[in-house]
């Protein structure tokens, strides 16, 4: 990793005082988030203020406990499987997706504030769930991003490169010409939706957010239901810490709040693409635009997205465009725009529970997977002093994305919780 400092991005909302110094002009507030933040930061002072009672009158602190990990959080995941949370909820596994993201500063004459584009399908094939979005913020920024269904089947599919080659569309290559790359990024996201929801209560606490999955598939939205979410968990905890209620109250609550009507309404979107592009297209449309998500019917996942995995000898190998250096470009590059950074000293925080099954499974039989679908070349293979390829780790690298977590054939990779709170410097990603 380059360990030069970052460029410096200069806030346009930055103004001169008469001695000269620099002073930051507070952003108009859009009043819709501004509510909404207000309502999130209630929640979780109420929260706050209810342990630190519990704490000064001799009682022990965190009564409660709510997991907001974000998509597959580690404890979530444990408290999940612990306490078998998915079979007590909707019943199905949760399935996921891998977004990759860069901030251009683009053209003034190209910019449109409040410009929203959402794509999909091209570059991937039609076995692939997919697409783009792009949305044009303020400061003649503009976000990109590539989604990636992880229950792809060929092996040698490189999510880093299909976005690298979206880029080059014809409608994108002219907006983001003459532009600069200000920030880069990966996070995985959850696309199981109402059939992959887990029981959120567990013994002393509740899972709420992405943690627990209220993504809109659709909308590729998960904020507002995650706000909520913690909105009713915050709730629900006033009533056990002072009224001696159930934290069950927080499972009723949810059924009975607009989440699980959005969500509902929305269940047979993605599942409807396991039978291909056009068929999904079809499906998704009468749902949408025919039964309005009141269908009788309510279509299952497909396979786990790691067993969705095909053996490398039954795909045909991709093979990708070298980056340009202007609108596409290789991994080191955009790694450096992450600011990630992880102590070096610190034990690697990615795991394999079975070190020989790189060796023995993920290479002579899947062509090492591992070292495609990681947006950050975390994984690579290299030769020994024998001249035979072992898999090397450089967990430095890191974008928390958690993709490895999910997509490796065997489960055998473990992401753990870094130490010291290394990780990607995320500022308008």
């Amino acid at each position: 990793m380059n360990n030069e400092k970052s460029p410096i991005i200069r806030n346009r909302n930055q103004k001169v005082n008469e001695n000269n110094k620099r002073e930051l002009e507070p952003p108009k507030a859009c009043f819709k988030y501004d509510f909404y933040i207000k309502f999130v930061c209630i929640s979780f002072f109420l929260i706050n203020k209810f342990r630190f009672s519990a704490h000064c009158c001799g009682c022990s602190a965190g009564k409660v406990t709510l997991l907001a990990e974000g998509c597959r959080g580690s404890l979530s995941e444990n408290v999940i499987s612990k306490y078998n949370l998915r079979d007590k909820g909707q019943g199905q596994h949760q399935t996921y997706a891998l977004g990759i993201k860069e901030v251009w500063e683009v053209s003034g004459d190209k910019h449109y504030p409040g410009l929203v584009l959402h794509t999909l399908g091209w570059p991937l094939d039609h076995k692939t769930y997919g697409g783009s979005f792009l949305y044009h913020m303020k400061d003649r920024q503009v976000a990109i991003g590539f989604v990636v269904a992880l229950n792809y089947q060929n092996p040698f599919l490189n999510p880093y490169e299909e976005f690298q080659k979206f880029k080059h569309h014809p409608a994108i290559r002219n907006l983001l010409e003459r532009g600069t790359v200000l920030q880069y990024g990966a996070r995985t996201l959850n696309e199981g939706g109402y059939q992959s929801i887990p029981y959120p209560v567990f013994p002393g606490g509740a899972i709420i957010g992405c943690s627990a999955g209220f993504l809109n598939v659709p909308k590729i939205k998960g904020t507002h239901t995650a706000m909520k979410s913690g909105m009713v968990a915050a709730e629900t905890a006033f009533g056990v810490l002072h009224e001696g209620f159930s934290m069950e109250a927080y499972w009723e609550k949810l059924i009975n709040s607009w989440i699980w009507r959005e969500l509902h309404a929305a269940r047979n979107f993605r599942p409807a693409f396991e039978y291909g592009l056009i068929p999904g297209l079809v499906l998704s449309a009468l749902e949408h635009y025919v039964m309005k998500g009141r269908s009788p019917w309510t279509l299952k996942h497909g396979k786990p997205d790691h067993e969705a995995t095909k053996e490398a000898r039954l795909c045909p190998r991709i093979e990708y465009p070298k980056p340009d250096g202007v609108l596409s470009f290789d991994v080191p590059t955009s790694l450096y725009r992450s600011n990630t950074n992880h102590d070096h000293d610190q034990p690697a925080h990615l795991r394999l529970r079975d070190p020989q099954i790189p060796d023995l499974v993920n290479l002579p039989i899947y062509d090492g997977p591992e070292s495609r679908y990681c947006p950050a070349r975390v994984y690579e293979y290299m030769p020994d002093e024998k001249g035979q390829l072992k898999l090397q780790i450089n967990a430095q690298n890191c974008l928390h994305c958690k993709a490895c977590d999910i997509k490796d054939p065997k489960q055998n990779i473990q992401w753990t919780v870094p130490e010291g709170g290394g990780g990607p410097g995320y500022s308008i990603v």
